[in-house]
């Protein structure tokens, strides 16, 4: 569709044409005034500048599909002049360019139709090009009720939305009043919080400096009682010994049973006290390991020398394997320590099986492994025997008496030593104590001196 403007009347009628084709292509209201009015400001600017103007009105179907408008008059060079004063005109259409092309000046723009347009078929756009053609301009005054209407029209718009916006504004103010109040109580809140759980560390600082206090005591109280015990126990052992020595005066056989339970009372109170003493150094970090290479063979020789006497039963074998690592980096009095009250307490809680040492290596450790097929430890409590004077409820010791500290003063010394003691044991089966401990050269620091012990 085409239309020429020579004089300002036919700038009013290019407007109307503009808006019929942007009504029938299916542009909204909208979009149909700001291309009016971008036409009419271009033709404004030519016919103020005394050209002619030609306007051509394509529709464009490939991609999307586009409403393309083009106005040209026949003189070149204008088109830097036309550019600076359009500047706001771009603004209502989706592009526009300014060029001098061969014919003169051309200004062409584009608006794209929406998506819920008609398609532009063939057929629909003879129809269109049909209805234009018959479309008659109206007055200058004409346009200019529409071009009122449209104003209208558009400030009750911008009226709404100014509604709109200032409802919005009251509604986000009273959002960020209820914000400001719910940050005001979660600050008030916090601040609470945080007053007590200083409090709470004061609290903690507080019990664990008395915990501290209380374990030294209690320390202090078992060295100083073992060492005021041992020495009475000591003489009654020995006078018992001598009461039931040849050279003494004969005793009845009552006398010598007595003699023989004030004896054996007295060897248990011995290593009850005993036990007690060692524990003691070993909480107040009083024991220093003695880092050496220890020649493994030789411990499990010495170990297999002083326990095959306590393992008397004939239901029972004793096994001492043969080490598979030569040596380690340990103390070797605290490992033969560990390994004997290991096998000690099996060989007491075993009456018939085997009770079996054994060791291999594991990545950067050494683990010693004393299984026994004894009365076995329940799940729930298999923890719990590694507890001071804590014995599991119907376990009876089939040889010696326990006193409870045995295991416990061995988990001690391996964690003095760097490493770390676990037990598994099913009831009726038999329990497996697995001792890992590192083999390097340089040894981990106990924890004693640095308050940690290796993760279990």
């Amino acid at each position: 569709m085409r239309t020429r403007i020579r004089v300002e009347q036919d700038v009013f009628a290019a407007r109307q044409l503009g808006r019929e084709v942007a009504r029938e292509v299916g542009l909204v209201d909208q979009d149909q005034t700001r291309l009016a009015t971008a036409l009419s400001e271009v033709g404004r600017l030519m016919v103020a500048a005394g050209r002619d103007a030609d306007v051509a009105f394509t529709a464009s179907t490939d991609g999307v599909p586009t409403l393309l408008v083009e106005m040209a008059h026949a003189v070149s060079g204008d088109a830097e002049r036309l550019a600076s004063q359009l500047v706001q005109v771009r603004r209502l259409v989706d592009t526009m360019e300014v060029t001098d092309d061969e014919p003169g000046t051309v200004v062409r723009m584009s608006r794209r139709l929406p998506a819920g347009a008609p398609v532009l078929s063939h057929d629909r756009m003879d129809e269109i090009r049909e209805r234009l053609s018959s479309h008659v301009p109206g007055t200058p005054f004409d346009e200019l009720s529409v071009q009122n209407q449209q104003l209208i029209a558009a400030l009750n718009e911008v009226r709404a939305q100014r509604d709109d916006l200032a409802r919005l504004n009251a509604e986000l103010e009273e959002t960020n009043r209820g914000v400001m109040a719910l940050y005001h109580q979660l600050s008030d809140e916090l601040e609470e919080t945080n007053r007590g759980v200083v409090a709470l560390y004061a609290e903690l600082d507080e019990k664990s400096v008395q915990l501290r206090a209380a374990s030294e005591a209690k320390s202090r109280f078992l060295a100083n009682v073992s060492h005021e015990l041992r020495a009475p126990v000591t003489a009654i052992i020995g006078l018992g010994r001598l009461l039931a020595d040849d050279a003494s005066d004969d005793l009845t056989s009552e006398q010598d049973r007595q003699v023989e339970l004030i004896r054996g009372s007295a060897t248990d109170l011995l290593t009850l006290v005993n036990d007690l003493l060692d524990l003691a150094k070993a909480e107040a970090g009083r024991i220093e390991p003695n880092w050496s290479d220890v020649d493994l063979k030789a411990v499990f020789g010495q170990l297999r020398g002083t326990m095959r006497p306590l393992a008397t039963r004939p239901e029972v074998e004793f096994v001492v394997e043969e080490p598979t690592v030569a040596s380690m980096r340990c103390d070797e009095v605290l490992l033969a320590q560990v390994l004997r009250n290991l096998l000690t307490n099996a060989i007491k809680f075993t009456a018939k099986g085997s009770v079996r040492l054994s060791m291999e290596r594991a990545g950067g450790d050494v683990r010693f492994t004393v299984a026994d097929t004894g009365v076995g430890i329940p799940p729930e409590l298999q923890e719990r025997v590694f507890e001071e004077f804590y014995q599991v409820p119907g376990s009876h010791a089939l040889s010696g008496k326990g006193t409870g500290l045995g295991l416990p003063y061995a988990r001690r010394l391996v964690t003095i030593l760097g490493g770390a003691m676990r037990v598994t044991s099913v009831p009726g089966e038999g329990s497996t104590f697995i001792v890992s401990l590192p083999s390097g050269e340089n040894p981990l620091p106990s924890a004693e001196n640095t308050g940690e012990g290796r993760p279990r």
